[in-house]
């Protein structure tokens, strides 16, 4: 039988090593890697379970797959619990040991590409690709790497645009359920008849078009991270099913009386002020508070002017492929300068869609500040009737000289005080205690 199969598996492509036992096979297994390895169940001395075992810790990588003229369903059953990939009953027919392994190398193959998938998913969203040297992004960072390993739910504060998924597909990648799921659901762009459905599931007859059962995406995510966005815009009935949710750790599809547990992390994201929906009678107030256990706040882009360029040159390496024929692709200093300066009301997003449409539309190797929309390039441009600066024409320079002035006139008409002062400026607190500090007035 050995030689029968090494001679099939040679003619179709295989390099294939025959041994008489299993402990034969752990041997070769110790000494270099294999594929698949092909094994009796009933064998003198150690058998084809045990084998299977010891392969698997060996060689966790190796698809094992046994075969026996014992072909009874337990034996078939015990060895696919101890994972074996597939059972092959003697006698077999050659063709139908090799659509096995075909099959098992086609496997193999996804697991691999889903495994680089996942590599490359991961690097993509390590804290580090949270671009920025402010100290408003280096607190982000902090809150973010602190809270990460722990099961506790998250709530996103942030306008459209400053990277709410990111931060949450960060706080999944540095967790301990980083190899599960990470599954995000917009609660703004499903249909609130829907919705429910969507994140519970549903059974088959609950409505007119469950044709079958659904298995909803709080139960996709088990094991991992359910990314709740737009958190704000959910109806207030289904508010309370997601209370419960979070409470009972428990989902009930849509027409049905049973309750499966699940264990997720809730990482919810909104752009709404919640207390005040809260207030309002639009949100409840329960579900905020079981939602908000850590809040982290997401700085918007005109906040910390000092990481546009970084953002600018982050976002120009990623589009440069796009333009293989301009080689070193730049900034110009005027174009960096007129980024810095517009106030970015669509914040990182805008940002990134600028950079994006700057590289397609560029004449040569210098993206000139011509490249930009005219409402970047308004937002450098001097008022009309402004007298012209003396000395340096650095927009960078004024732009500091301009801020500081009307930090120093806040904290002047509010007395000092910096609550006040933030408000009148459209600033967090901590954006104008961290400018305060960097430009010498406390």
């Amino acid at each position: 039988m050995r030689h029968l199969l090494s001679v099939i598996l040679a003619d179709r492509g295989y390099e294939a090593r025959a041994v008489a036992s299993a402990e034969d096979a752990l041997k070769e297994l110790a000494a270099r890697e294999y594929d698949l390895v092909l094994t009796d169940v009933r064998m003198p001395g150690m058998d084809g379970i045990a084998l299977l075992r010891e392969a698997q810790r060996l060689q966790p990588d190796a698809t094992v797959i046994v075969m026996s003229a014992y072909g009874s369903q337990e034996a078939a059953i015990e060895a696919m619990k101890a994972g074996a990939y597939d059972f092959v009953s003697k006698p077999f027919r050659p063709d139908e040991v090799v659509l096995v392994l075909r099959k098992a190398e086609e496997r193999e193959r996804l697991a691999r590409e889903n495994r680089r998938l996942r590599g490359e998913l991961a690097a993509a969203y390590r804290p580090e690709h949270i671009v920025g040297a402010s100290e408003a992004v280096q607190e982000l960072l902090r809150r973010v790497r602190k809270v990460a390993p722990q099961k506790t739910t998250v709530l996103l504060h942030g306008e459209s645009g400053t990277g709410k998924e990111l931060v949450a597909r960060a706080v999944h990648e540095l967790s301990p359920r980083a190899s599960f799921p990470f599954v995000a659901v917009n609660c703004g762009a499903i249909p609130a008849e829907l919705l429910e459905s969507e994140l519970f599931g549903h059974v088959k007859g609950a409505f007119t078009d469950a044709s079958r059962n659904k298995k909803g995406l709080a139960a996709e995510a088990d094991g991992g991270t359910l990314f709740l966005d737009e958190i704000g815009e959910l109806p207030l009935g289904l508010q309370v099913k997601l209370l419960r949710f979070l409470q009972e750790e428990e989902v009930r599809p849509v027409g049905d009386n049973r309750s499966r547990k699940v264990d997720v992390r809730v990482v919810a994201a909104t752009a709404r002020d919640l207390k005040r929906a809260v207030a309002e009678g639009r949100f409840r107030e329960d579900l905020f508070y079981r939602l908000d256990v850590v809040g982290v706040r997401l700085p918007p882009l005109r906040e910390r002017p000092g990481d546009v360029p970084l953002l600018a040159r982050h976002f120009l390496a990623r589009f440069a492929p796009l333009r293989p024929e301009l080689a070193g692709l730049e900034f110009s200093e005027e174009a960096l300068a007129a980024l810095a300066a517009h106030r970015w009301p669509g914040n990182v997003r805008e940002l990134e869609h600028v950079v994006e449409r700057a590289v397609v539309l560029a004449e040569g190797p210098v993206i000139a500040e011509e490249d930009l929309p005219d409402a970047v390039r308004a937002g450098s441009a001097p008022q009309p009737g402004a007298p012209a600066p003396e000395g340096s024409l650095s927009v960078k320079r004024a732009t500091r000289e301009l801020e500081e002035r009307l930090i120093r006139a806040a904290l002047e008409r509010t007395g000092g005080n910096r609550s006040r002062a933030a408000e009148l400026l459209d600033l967090s607190y901590r954006a104008l205690l961290y400018k305060i500090k960097d430009y010498g007035l406390g």
